[in-house]
């Protein structure tokens, strides 16, 4: 079950940080820079877009004109804090499956020197899928996913980004559920309450996820993603603590029978650990990248950085929005990114090696302080996104059931609220094989967004521009397909991996 939590969990991360930036103003409020939400692009009903004139997509807009130059935007977002949003966005609790990402193939420490490799490659090509998405926003006007889609492949397809992310949307949620089902039942065994995993979630949902998806004003809630990215930040130096202080190393013992030499004494906490979950390490390392079963790693990683959902909203929030500005919010923002997942992943390894966790903080000790206020710095911050990333997915279903506005009462709301709840909530106690529906989603619906549409969207942008088109965008379009057949590629190896897992 280990590979199929972390499969799942870094899935969830990849939708996780919800954003409500591509929800309207009448829709939701705004919660400023700090989310993400698949379902955004489905903000309006395709049928009655904006960007559709007649039953026609509008014409490629005037800054296609510019090509390259500034767009005269109308933002006031400095780049720091883009920046600092970025990473909020990208960086979510995922970030704890990858050193079972690492385990699937390597049981030595020199496993992370490849690992950390993927991590960057891959993430360049995220960033890449990122800047494009911002750059079509500026040559065509586009104001948010579904729309730069609009105003590039067309208005008629556009339903198309909205189905696969309202699809991906109720797959976060779903594991949102399941993710707090373990993570409140193992704080409460802490404290000494015996619960079975079923009635941890019932509890947390009756009594907190429910009030808070019933909010009319999701908007208080955006101090508390703050949380989240202070608890990722606490957590990564809390694993580097225990790693580097040795209180989860293995004992050894004296080299020679009645040797003065004395045994390597275990960790501290090591005792108070399962034995499925203490270290364990072999003499797999660097060479073993070479197995098939790095694609697990590869599989985990395509979906790790998803925050493209928000970047149109990034690039036009961003204070004189030029395409350098705002390629070097994306390249600062996934490198500090791939650093932290590096960071994260190699510190998770190198502390259990093999038997890391899916969900890495399962490996530490119940009575280790450090660590459990990092489990509760992870439950906090799933359950106060949790209604934001819920409000994406339930629009997206009414907006897909074409429920005009109008007739979206309160009532309608409500009702729509306690439907979707409670299907997801029955699934979440449910179902036991989380990581195949993740993983083919992840692999589907999420390469799709980060890697195929982007590269999609700007080949069409490029050529709506006819001669205005430079040569060096025009060279381009064959690197921007080559990352979408990539994209392609890790989801048909993610979908293989998906169906080993039944």
């Amino acid at each position: 079950m280990r590979l199929p939590i972390a499969i799942a969990t870094l899935l969830l991360a990849a939708t996780s940080s919800p954003t409500l930036a591509f929800q309207t103003p009448l829709r939701l409020p705004v919660v400023t820079s700090i989310t993400r939400s698949p379902s955004s692009v489905a903000a309006a009903p395709w049928h009655q877009h904006p960007c559709r004139h007649n039953g026609k997509p509008l014409q490629m807009s005037a800054a296609a004109a510019a090509v390259e130059e500034p767009s005269s935007g109308t933002g006031t977002v400095s780049i720091p804090v883009e920046i600092f949003n970025l990473v909020k966005s990208i960086v979510g609790a995922g970030v704890l499956s990858l050193p079972a990402g690492i385990a699937a193939f390597g049981n030595a420490p020199s496993a992370i020197l490849p690992a950390t490799a993927l991590i960057s490659i891959i993430g360049f090509f995220s960033a890449y899928g990122f800047s494009l998405i911002g750059r079509v926003c500026s040559y065509t006007g586009g104001q948010s996913y579904r729309d730069a889609w609009s105003k590039s492949v067309g208005d008629s397809t556009s339903w198309i980004p909205a189905v696969t992310c309202t699809f991906k949307t109720c797959f976060a949620v779903l594991s949102y559920s399941m993710i707090l089902a373990d993570t409140i039942r193992a704080l409460l065994m802490t404290a000494g309450v015996e619960t079975s995993r079923t009635m941890a979630l019932l509890g947390i949902t009756s009594t907190t996820l429910l009030p808070l998806c019933l909010l009319k004003n999701l908007s208080s809630l955006a101090p508390f993603s703050l949380a989240g990215i202070a608890g990722m930040f606490y957590t990564s130096i809390a694993m580097a603590v225990r790693y580097f202080g040795g209180a989860y190393k293995l004992g050894a013992p004296a080299v020679v029978k009645g040797s003065k030499a004395a045994a390597v004494p275990a960790g501290k906490y090591l005792a108070d650990v399962a034995s499925n979950y203490q270290p364990k390490f072999g003499d797999l390392g660097a060479s073993a990248a070479l197995s098939p079963n790095t694609f697990i790693l590869i599989c985990m990683l395509s979906t790790a950085y998803m925050a493209h959902f928000n970047a149109p909203k990034f690039f036009i929030e961003l204070k004189d929005n030029t395409i350098k500005r705002y390629n070097t919010v994306v390249g600062t923002s996934f490198g500090i990114s791939v650093f932290l997942f590096a960071l994260v992943g190699s510190l998770g390894f190198l502390t259990f090696g093999s038997a890391s966790s899916g969900l890495i903080l399962n490996n530490y000790s119940g009575k280790d302080a450090l660590m459990s206020f990092s489990r509760i710095a992870v439950a906090f911050s799933i359950v106060f996104s949790y209604p934001l990333i819920f409000v994406g997915a339930r629009d997206g279903w009414l907006d897909l059931l074409k429920v005009p506005m109008e007739k979206r009462s309160d009532s309608v709301l409500t009702k729509t609220t306690l439907a979707i709840l409670t299907g997801i909530t029955l699934l979440a106690t449910q179902l036991k094989e989380l990581a195949f529906i993740m993983s083919l989603a992840g692999a589907t619906l999420g390469n799709a967004l980060i890697y195929v549409y982007p590269a999609l969207m700007f080949r069409s942008a490029v050529k709506g521009m006819g001669e205005k088109a430079t040569k060096g965008l025009k060279r381009e379009v064959p690197f921007a397909m080559f990352s979408a057949l990539l994209g392609v590629g890790m989801g048909c190896v993610g979908a293989k991996m998906a169906f080993s897992l039944l």
